[in-house]
């Protein structure tokens, strides 16, 4: 049986999916955008602040599951402009401090609502 995580904390979907599905001990997050949930407001201004906003939504998913950023064992990341990868790198250090991810990069010529970055993850519990 899966279990859809749906919570206030991370942007809701904005079309036929679910933010994240708990199977047994994995969980499935759905590609996150850089929407704060409490002002329902893109965060665009750099792609520093919009890569912060991405794994915050993603840390409010992981939490409600009962996991960290520690259980994260692979990542998508999907950018409009791979000239903002060293950037993002930098950002995205600050929540995976040892032993990162399995990860890909790369860049697409669009994504949802226009936005910079989107990142999709896979945790699994201990």
């Amino acid at each position: 049986m899966k279990k859809i995580i749906q919570i206030p904390g991370a942007p809701a979907p904005i079309g036929p999916y679910s933010q994240a599905i708990l199977k047994k001990d994995t969980l499935y997050v759905s590609g996150q955008i850089p929407m704060d949930p409490i002002k329902k407001e893109l965060v665009t201004k750099s792609i520093d602040k919009a890569t912060h906003q991405v794994l915050k939504n993603i840390g409010a998913l992981l939490q409600e599951a009962g996991m960290n950023y520690e259980h994260v064992v692979k990542c998508s990341i999907f950018l409009r402009d791979l000239d903002d990868f060293v950037r993002v790198n930098e950002v995205y250090s600050e929540y995976f401090k040892q032993n990162p991810p399995a990860r890909e990069t790369v860049q697409v010529s669009r994504l949802p609502m226009d936005v910079p970055i989107e990142i999709s993850c896979i945790a699994i519990a201990d």
